[in-house]
């Protein structure tokens, strides 16, 4: 068991699961936009009664499991020892095999940002059956955050069992904070619901989606309502730290819709490994 092994064992173990679990991460982040797109295409045409279009081929199939991983540029199928998590592309330097194509950096990224991630969780909370529910957590934040931040959409295959998913979390291991949660869920989605219409009736825009009220429910759901004014402040001071530093050095992103999701991400994770500290700090600021 993980939880018996000393810490020089249980962290490199945990950092090479976190690695792996990043690696998954990253089919998710690629495939779950395509196959949302995919699923949103084929209902229009059965709303609208048209006929898919006829060419003599099936229509590709994408899941979390097919097709086998491939270079973007050649399709070209990844041997299984280029595609071990940060070493294969570090081995390949960044290019595919065939065709040399370049190969983005995200993909080692999520994976680093992964293995940090499942890292933080156990050195902080322990080895345990709720961490191991932490890391989910935080993993299904990092899914989401790339995927909004690619797409601009958070999908409900993943907010909606995270927000379930934190009640169950503390039905399991909190039962005494289960009204907190539930009240977190609830008041999370609320606040960011009313600050959409208010921005919009005011302004006449949309300030933000949908997705970004799941989110922020589902973040109450595992934190309680009364870390829902720290989560709000984290993203909102971490959006405009980035949104200043976007308009000052990146002009062509300049006037560019943002997303909020990885703001929200990013309030998560830290809720999650600092959240009490924090809190206590909070607090006595308040009451200064």
């Amino acid at each position: 068991m993980f939880v018996d092994l000393p810490p020089e064992l249980l962290w490199p173990l945990t950092f090479l699961l976190g690695l792996t679990l990043g690696s998954f991460a990253n089919v998710v982040i690629a495939r779950l936009p395509a196959m949302m797109m995919l699923q949103w295409r084929t209902d229009a045409r059965e709303e609208l009664g048209i006929p898919e279009e006829s060419t003599g081929t099936a229509p590709p199939r994408i899941n979390l499991v097919t097709p086998r991983s491939h270079c973007p540029q050649c399709a070209t199928p990844i041997a299984w020892h280029d595609n071990i998590p940060l070493l294969g592309y570090i081995k390949r330097r960044g290019r595919c095999a065939h065709c040399h194509a370049s190969i983005s950096a995200h993909y080692p990224l999520v994976e680093l940002a992964g293995g940090t991630l499942t890292l933080a969780v156990v050195v902080i909370h322990g080895a345990s059956l709720a961490s191991l529910a932490l890391i989910g957590l935080c993993l299904t934040l990092l899914t989401l955050a790339v995927i909004d931040l690619r797409t601009h959409l958070l999908p409900d295959l993943l907010t909606l069992p995270l927000l379930w998913a934190g009640l169950l979390y503390q039905l399991l291991f909190q039962p005494a904070f289960l009204p907190s949660a539930v009240i977190g869920a609830m008041a999370g989605y609320f606040v960011l619901w009313t600050f959409y219409w208010l921005f919009k009736l005011i302004t006449g825009k949309e300030g933000m989606g949908y997705g970004d009220f799941k989110l922020l429910a589902a973040l109450g759901a595992w934190t309680g309502w009364q870390m829902l004014p720290l989560l709000l402040v984290l993203s909102a001071s971490v959006g405009a730290i980035v949104g200043i530093l976007v308009q000052l050095f990146v002009p062509r992103l300049r006037g560019a819709p943002m997303p909020f999701g990885p703001y929200l991400s990013m309030a998560g994770w830290i809720a999650v490994l600092f959240g009490v500290p924090l809190m206590a700090i909070y607090q006595a600021f308040l009451l200064s």
